[in-house]
């Protein structure tokens, strides 16, 4: 649950944040509410990301009462709609638990969808705060269930989702790191192929997003590190035999654990993550032009830096540099790279960066593949199920 003195703190942060994002982004191009009803539908109607599971007939409902951009507006209607299915949720727990956990779920997407791509205003951290809430419930009632682990940290808590194998004895670990929208509860789904096959899993957020409790700067990594202290003093799980991954930028907070962790980890999953090319102003200028990202990216991307302004966003990027901090070149466990050769959000250089550096690496390249790799005939799941997990369950000895 979130505390309401701390609710109310974070609103009043993101309230400034987006007046302030709001007016210095203003000569990138942005969509029109109408673009934005359109391919947020389209993307409900095929179950294509971020839409997973939400329904096109609810999504329909809900952008009929949505007018303008206004990011105020978009966090209370998408709340009203997820409030429907947590009073369904709470209702109908004692007489159908089943029905019960798909309508806290739903409730969850609806919720999160409130927020997306952050919670850069009071209505889309409120979304996200009841978002939380939903998913609690949702995870205690999941099969198998999701535990929620809290690691203190500095004074603060690190904040995760620990999904178990029924039956196994200190089964090894897979541990995944959020991207910059798609957040750890989402990360937690997405898991249970794996976790059916035996391994336990562990979603995280990436610094500057969710409740991470470190913003995005270089050494932020070191959270991760804490939590694969305290799944060592852990006696349900194997804590010596851990494969940390990541999704889009949770890649590369992945591969500063690999660097850091080289001699812990049984392996690393970089996914479409940035390097060196990505943060130079360059691409960064020729990112803010682009109008691929559902909606929002220039605020999404000023929420998760910290920053306020694009010029302080594209003055401090080039300091997350992963060859200009002199990382690429030392040793890492087994890494497995994916990437899509026309990914329009990070660049496939980034991949070869790192492929050409350092330890030797296994590389999964789709030549048609956008961001994650993924095309309209193969989504991040299918990538996850086909090429990812199976490449994790060889190195946690797993393997069949």
């Amino acid at each position: 649950m979130v505390r309401l003195d701390k609710l109310v703190q974070m609103l009043i942060v993101v309230g400034v944040i987006c007046i302030m994002s709001t007016a210095l982004a203003a000569e990138y191009p942005t969509k029109t509410i109408e673009e934005i009803k359109a391919e947020v539908q389209l993307r409900a109607d095929r179950d294509l990301y971020p839409l997973y599971g939400l329904k096109p007939a609810d999504v329909r409902e809900t952008l009929a009462r949505i007018h303008t951009t206004d990011p105020e507006e978009w966090g209370s209607e998408w709340m009203k709609t997820g409030d429907r299915y947590l009073g369904q949720a709470k209702s109908g727990e004692a007489t159908n638990i089943k029905a019960a956990r798909e309508n806290y779920l739903l409730a969850y997407r609806y919720y999160a969808f409130g927020r997306w791509p952050v919670p850069s205003s009071p209505k889309k951290a409120e979304s996200y705060a009841k978002a939380r809430v939903a998913f609690s419930h949702y995870a205690r009632l999941a099969e198998p269930r999701i535990e929620i682990v809290r690691v203190p940290f500095e004074g603060k808590e690190i904040v995760g989702y620990l999904l178990k194998p029924p039956g196994a004895v200190r089964p090894p670990i897979y541990l995944s790191i959020s991207g910059a929208d798609y957040w750890k509860e989402d990360l937690s789904l997405t898991t249970l192929p794996i976790v059916q096959k035996g391994a336990a899993t562990v979603a995280l957020d990436m610094p500057g997003t969710g409740e991470a409790p470190v913003g995005l700067v270089p050494g932020a990594e070191k959270i991760y590190s804490a939590v694969i202290d305290y799944l060592l003093t852990r006696n349900d799980v194997d804590g010596s035999r851990v494969v940390v991954g990541g999704a889009s930028w949770g890649s590369y907070w992945a591969a500063r654990v690999a660097y850091r962790e080289h001699t812990r980890l049984r392996g690393v999953v970089f996914h479409s993550g940035p390097v060196h090319d990505y943060f130079q102003p360059e691409w960064m200028e020729k990112s803010f032009m682009s109008k691929y990202y559902l909606f929002d990216f220039i605020p999404s991307r000023l929420h998760i830096l910290g920053k306020s302004t694009v010029e302080e966003a594209l003055k401090f990027l080039p300091t997350l540099s992963l060859v200009t901090e002199g990382l690429v070149t030392k040793p890492t466990p087994p890494m497995l790279l994916l990437a899509g050769v026309k990914d329009p959000q990070t660049p496939y250089s980034d991949l070869r960066i790192l492929l050409e550096n350092g330890s030797p690496k296994e590389a999964w390249v789709n030549p048609n593949g956008g961001h994650m790799g993924r095309t309209k005939e193969m989504d991040d799941q299918a990538i996850f199920e086909q090429v990812v997990y199976p490449w994790v369950l060889r190195h946690l000895d797993l393997a069949k």
